[in-house]
């Protein structure tokens, strides 16, 4: 019996050993047969890298070739993630790279840690490393598995701060671009355009990545390439921007705004309408206020094709610090949290600021009236000095309602008396009465007709220029009124938002609701008088196949360059037959060239009969001052429009100074320099290389060297400069 159990035993361990052969013979067939191609894939890719090639970013050019935004080559050391997935081993050569690189090992954990660098690419430990510490890690690379060297490359601003507001600058995906960014096949850890031409063009300048397969050993050592798909570069760009002119025109912005604030005005003696006591109209500010003059902007435009040549917004900021190794806390010194709109740096004032225009707007009245025929260019108006509100009831005026407006305040300390003057003498010394009564009119007629003609100029909406975030302005309408009173503005609590007439006689002299940016009023003037064309403004005038070729030191060759493309710019037409135009240009010619009405000068001439020589560039224009805070005569800000009467030299310029005064001594004066300087009347300083960043400077930008104020002498006593 115990002779068969053992042989019963023996034969199922017989039959299972049969079976288990039998599995492993098939799992072998089935692998060497059916598996055999996957398999062999599988430890081909054991044996190969995958390393991502970084396109080179396109290069950014001024008018002359002059290379605004470069690339020069870095190093970055970087590790495969597989590598340091395990804590023990990250630490390990988080430990060993930490002496070579000079970086501390806390610094590396919370590179590992975030989630800014994308899992398909090496982690990038440390950028821009030395060559000499790149080539002994690689040849240290059994010490430090993992470990690559990429090749990128770094952006460098050669003239910084020069334009810093037209290129913008780079940095890091931010969460809420994320996805946008990964849908459009960027990595996560890319450095993008944050501003300016960086980000508008971003696309157009960044390029497509590549991918080189390479066989590599068990150290991870290149032993042949595989296959290598090239990267295809970002294109270049050539802006309209004149470096020249650009320099010039941050110089004499920043030496004007400097000088306004030497000056002062007077804090007036006002009478209180309820208690009929005399007082300083702010009792918290003594008898002399200083104009703060913190902030402004300048614009040079052709307006024959709406390139922009020069572009300044001061305060202004060095694009450097964007990619400097700085700490946070630096950061923040140098970019404050404000909620002072004056401090904002990061604004370009040209095409973001919200300001109201002042008497500069009034060219735009005047079409208004001329081409509704609400006047003629021919009739007269009697300006006694005020203008009364006729379609308001005498006994509401008598309650308190202002009802009796004046003119500004000439010498003697009332208001200007220009007697009977007609369209072109109203613009010449900027008759607030005479518009005063074109806004009340138009109010009786049709509330919003004025501003249907307004926004044929592109007031109220954004003017197309190829820089991000522009304000599109502000044009009074019922709705604009209705969203101003639910948003809870200051100054908006009626119980029915609608436009009342006051708010329509302000708009006529560019105040109350009436709104825009320097670059509209330069879209504007510069359509007055190149026949009605209102151009889409352009910064950036060819785009060019990736890799145009170095010229002179700091050029490209353009002669050298493929163009993809050039840029033109789009125009819709406003109805501008001379009928209309000519009033408008001849009031504008006068407001420069006088003379006045009554004895009165115009708001320009005496500053432009001085050092202005005949050879100059003939010159049309209107000044402006706009009312600030509480109506403070500290607060009022400055505007100058002025166009070229010179086919040839087909310049519009246009000036705003925040909080600087009238604009006869504000922004006139920057815009008369800037038409000696296109007419080479007066030379500019020449360009060149920025100092290397100081990296314990406290300056978000250093300060430009003042300019001579010489070419702002005016006739009127103690304007600019000062002596």
């Amino acid at each position: 019996m115990a002779a068969d159990r053992r042989a019963a035993r023996l034969g199922v361990l017989a039959v299972v050993a049969t079976l288990m052969l039998g599995a492993l013979g098939a799992r072998l067939w089935f692998l060497q047969t059916v598996e055999s191609e996957a398999l062999q894939a599988s430890v081909d890719q054991t044996k190969t890298k995958t390393v991502p090639l970084v396109p080179q970013r396109g290069r950014i050019f001024d008018a002359d070739g002059r290379i605004l935004a470069g690339n020069d080559r870095m190093l970055t050391v970087a590790v495969d993630w597989d590598v340091i997935s395990r804590s023990t081993d990250r630490a390990e050569l988080f430990s060993r790279l930490s002496g070579w690189l000079e970086m501390p090992v806390e610094e590396m954990e919370a590179r590992y840690d975030s989630e800014r660098y994308s899992r398909y690419l090496p982690m990038p430990i440390k950028e821009d490393v030395d060559e000499p510490v790149a080539v002994a890690l690689q040849e240290r690379v059994e010490d430090f598995p993992g470990l690559s060297i990429i090749e990128d490359t770094r952006r460098v601003y050669p003239y910084a701060p020069l334009a810093s507001h037209v290129l913008g600058y780079l940095g890091a995906i931010t969460e809420e671009t994320l996805e946008t960014y990964l849908d459009r096949g960027y990595e996560r850890n890319e450095i993008v355009g944050q501003a300016g031409i960086e980000l508008e063009w971003e696309q157009q300048l960044h390029g497509k990545w590549g991918k080189a397969v390479y066989e590599v050993d068990a150290a991870n050592r290149i032993m042949r390439t595989i296959s290598v798909e090239p990267p295809i570069n970002g294109y270049d760009i050539q802006l309209s921007i004149d470096l020249d002119l650009q320099q010039y025109a941050e110089q004499i912005l920043q030496t004007q705004l400097r000088n306004r604030q030497t000056y002062t005005t007077r804090n007036p003696i006002v009478e209180d309408p309820n208690t009929r006591e005399k007082g300083p109209m702010d009792p918290n500010s003594g008898p002399i206020v200083p104009y703060e003059a913190p902030a402004g902007s300048v614009v040079v435009m052709n307006h024959d094709n709406g390139q922009v040549v020069a572009m300044a917004s001061y305060p202004t900021f060095d694009n450097r610090w964007m990619q400097a190794e700085i700490s946070g806390d630096k950061f923040q010194e140098l970019f404050p949290q404000t909620e002072d709109p004056d401090e904002a740096v990061l604004t370009n004032r040209a095409i973001q600021g919200q300001y109201n225009l002042g008497s500069a707007f009034k060219p735009f009245t005047a079409y208004a009236a001329l081409s509704t025929g609400l006047i003629g260019s021919q009739d007269y108006y009697e300006d006694t000095g005020t203008y009364t509100i006729r379609s308001i009831e005498p006994e509401v005026c008598a309650a308190g309602v202002r009802c009796v407006l004046r003119n500004a305040t000439c010498q003697d300390g009332l208001p200007c008396v220009y007697g009977p003057v007609n369209l072109r003498q109203a613009l010449a010394v900027s008759s607030d009465a005479f518009f005063y009564r074109i806004g009340e009119e138009f109010y009786l007629r049709d509330r919003e007709l004025m501003q249907e003609q307004i926004r044929l100029f592109g007031f109220g909406e954004d003017t197309g220029i190829d820089l991000p975030f522009e304000w599109g302005g502000r044009v009074p309408t019922d709705a604009v009124k209705e969203q101003l009173v639910e948003s809870g503005a200051p100054g908006f609590e009626e119980e029915v938002p609608r436009l009342q007439v006051g708010d329509n006689i302000l708009s006529s002299i560019g105040q109350g609701l009436m709104a825009g940016t320097p670059l509209h009023l330069a879209v504007g003037y510069g359509s007055i008088i190149n026949g009605g064309r209102v151009l889409t403004p352009r910064v950036v005038q060819t785009v060019y196949e990736p890799g145009v070729p170095d010229g002179d030191a700091g050029y490209a060759d353009l002669s050298r360059a493929t163009v993809l493309r050039t840029i033109d710019a789009q125009a819709r037409r406003v109805p501008m037959d001379p009928d209309l135009s000519q009033p408008i240009i001849e009031g504008l010619r006068q407001n420069v060239t006088g003379p006045g009405v009554n004895d009165r000068s115009t708001t320009a001439e005496e500053l432009w009969d001085v050092n202005y020589p005949e050879t100059a560039i003939r010159v049309a224009g209107k000044t402006g001052t706009a009312q600030g805070f509480k109506s403070f005569p500290w607060n009022d800000s400055s505007a100058f429009g002025a166009f070229s009467l010179d086919p040839a030299q087909p310049w519009t310029v246009t000036s705003y100074l925040e909080k600087a005064g009238a604009g006869s001594t504000g922004a006139a004066p920057i815009v008369k320099c800037i038409y000696l300087a296109l007419s080479r009347v007066i030379p500019t300083e020449p360009v060149v290389v920025s100092d290397p960043l100081d990296l314990t400077s406290a300056d978000v930008a250093r300060p430009e060297p003042d300019t001579s104020l010489e070419c702002a002498r005016s006739s009127t006593p103690g304007t600019v400069p000062r002596d």
